[in-house]
């Protein structure tokens, strides 16, 4: 999938909620097409990806079918995609130990598969992220922490609800980038009455 591939993705998702379609939340990506491109390519069919509530562009580049991810989230399911390798969750951190108990599977039956979890910026300031990856490095599991960084807490400056900026392991395990994101957190902008 392209940058443009996906943005169009999001808008007919976005055109579908305002419709009044999805009878449930949905979180937009955008502003990170070109940073998640540049990820996916790394990640291989056999690797495991765990999610947060923004999962669209994940599920599409890492190659779920755009007519069955359309599908789910038109069932109201956008924040719960789940297929095979491919698992999310709503719950902020939610997934980082779930991801380094699979990593340590994979380490422990010698398998090539890599794990890799994204997160947002807020759950990287969390004591499970910091947990995890010290485990995870000091296990030397097969796993990436991608910490995607909209400066934002919801719509609160990460930075302000710390009164710091934010500050990331030193790990080879942890990649980070910055974006601005193109969508509000919630929705599409556009109040919905059902």
């Amino acid at each position: 999938m392209t940058a443009d591939d996906l943005r169009a993705f999001e808008r007919q998702i976005a055109a579908d909620f305002e419709a009044g379609k999805i009878r449930a939340p949905v979180h937009l990506s955008g502003g990170n097409e070109n940073h998640l491109i540049e990820i996916f390519n790394e990640i291989q069919p056999d690797d495991w990806v765990f999610s947060t509530y923004r999962n669209h562009y994940h599920a599409l580049l890492y190659g779920l079918n755009p007519i069955w991810v359309h599908d789910q989230i038109l069932a109201g399911k956008s924040m719960f995609l789940s297929y095979y390798r491919f698992v999310t969750s709503a719950i902020v951190g939610g997934m980082l130990p779930i991801a380094v108990g699979v990593a340590a599977g994979i380490q422990r039956r010698g398998d090539a598969e890599h794990a890799w979890v994204f997160l947002g910026d807020m759950a990287a300031t969390t004591g499970i992220f910091h947990e995890a990856v010290q485990y995870a490095d000091g296990h030397s599991l097969p796993i990436t922490f991608v910490v995607e960084d909209n400066g934002l807490s919801t719509d609160t400056p990460t930075a302000a609800c710390w009164n710091r900026p934010m500050t990331l392991p030193m790990s080879p395990r942890v990649r980070s980038y910055r974006y601005e994101r193109t969508w509000p957190h919630v929705n599409s902008g556009v109040f919905v009455t059902f």
